[in-house]
């Protein structure tokens, strides 16, 4: 098995072990807040008043998580919070103080092993002035890297113009985001088999990624570092027939940005979170590893919960494993490689 100078897992989740019972508080709505179980290694995730999930204690206990790492001789993790966390769908000032209740347990938890994790903010998408005022927090007094944002923002495109000025502001901080799928089209509709999971999350990281493009917002912000996750999902397999679709019908793909959307693949970053060592190889030779960061999904069953190990145990050559073991984390995120040895 090849080994690395240095591991760092770029997609994980992690939330606070307690938390107020939003729905309470605010008077309306479905949020969800963690109920304390009579056994401390477990946690109920509520949503509003009805039970949503039972979650282990991985999800908040970052000592735990630590000696979970170790295991795979892994060092950094890059955390942020679960997407249905996002609340979008809320009033702003209620979702800012949401997003700001949740960026500071995370900047708490960097600041405690500054050499174990590294944060991602989230922000109140719903409200522009809000979501740059809460950016502006999360780079200038936590610190972070950058921030995690949904697929679609109340069912809209990223490439709704009141969209735009966010980009606009992360290009301007410096500040990664990695687009994470959530409310995933077509979800009432298929629920059996686990299919918005399955289905319906590949899909909506390739609805972001054309948005994105199809938009013109990575056009106009050439410098602005989007990472998609689950390895650009449906994104990379199916962009002979996006690239298709924009040469045999300009007039209603190519309306808004005259280039060719394959010219885009080597301008995002991809997580690593394929669970198959051919497709991995394929998306190397598509945008190069050194487009590719190791990311697990972690603690979550349908991550890498072996974190990369499918990788190290492969024929990839030295190059590319330090590549997505860590090599396109230190880009993708700003970060120097002393600071974690």
């Amino acid at each position: 098995m090849k080994k690395t100078k240095l591991k760092i897992d770029m997609h994980t989740h992690i939330l606070p072990a307690e938390m107020p019972n939003w729905t309470n508080k605010f008077g309306y709505g479905d949020f969800i807040w963690m109920k304390a179980t009579d056994d401390p290694k477990f946690g109920d995730m509520m949503q509003g008043n009805e039970f949503f999930r039972r979650i282990e204690e991985n999800c908040w206990n970052e000592d735990v998580r630590i000696v979970d790492y170790d295991k795979f001789q892994a060092d950094v993790q890059v955390i942020c919070t679960i997407p249905v966390m996002f609340s979008y769908w809320a009033k702003g000032k209620d979702c800012l103080e949401l997003s700001r209740f949740l960026n500071d347990h995370i900047a708490e938890v960097v600041a405690k092993y500054p050499k174990k994790y590294v944060g991602l903010g989230t922000i109140p998408m719903q409200d522009t002035e809000l979501a740059i005022q809460e950016l502006e927090r999360c780079k200038n007094e936590l610190g972070f890297k950058g921030i995690q944002i949904g697929s679609n923002i109340n069912d809209k495109n990223l490439s709704e113009p009141e969209f735009f000025p966010i980009f606009e502001a992360a290009e301007r901080l410096n500040m990664a985001i990695m687009i994470h799928p959530w409310e995933m089209m077509g979800f009432d509709s298929m629920k059996k088999y686990w299919l918005p999971w399955l289905v319906g999350m590949p899909a909506e990281t390739s609805r972001a990624a054309c948005s994105l493009i199809f938009g013109g917002i990575l056009e106009r912000l050439p410098n602005l570092r989007i990472v998609l996750s689950h390895s650009g999902g449906s994104f990379i397999p199916t962009i002979g027939r996006i690239e298709h679709g924009f040469n045999c019908r300009p007039d209603l793909v190519a309306i808004d940005n005259k280039r060719n959307p394959r010219e885009y693949l080597k301008q995002f970053y991809y997580d690593g979170i394929t669970h198959d060592i051919d497709f991995t190889k394929y998306i190397i030779s598509q945008v190069g590893s050194d487009r590719i960061a190791m990311g697990t999904d972690y603690p979550f069953p349908l991550g890498d919960l072996e974190i990369g190990k499918f990788m190290e145990e492969s024929d990839l050559s030295q190059q590319d494993l330090d590549n997505i073991m860590y090599k396109t984390s230190l880009e993708l995120f700003d970060l120097k490689e002393e600071d974690f040895l």
